[in-house]
């Protein structure tokens, strides 16, 4: 089964139901695909969901660091 190599998401059953005079009706199950595409991580050609692509892209964020306040004694 095809799934995504970062976070191994892979397709997944999925169901809807029609509602139909007052009632729903149970209508048949479908599998949903990840939205896999090939990307190049660290060199290699892999199949990744678009979510992990564009967390890979995302510029990371400088690390704040909060100064422990001075305790006067």
């Amino acid at each position: 089964m095809r799934q995504c190599e970062i976070c191994a998401k892979s397709s997944k059953m999925v169901g809807h139901r029609i509602k139909l005079r007052g009632k729903f009706n149970p209508t048949n199950w479908s599998r949903k695909y990840a939205n896999l595409q090939y990307a190049t991580v660290e060199g290699k050609r892999v199949h990744i969901c678009t979510g992990c692509i564009r967390t890979l892209h995302k510029a990371p964020r400088k690390r704040v660091v909060k100064k422990a306040a001075a305790v006067a004694a």
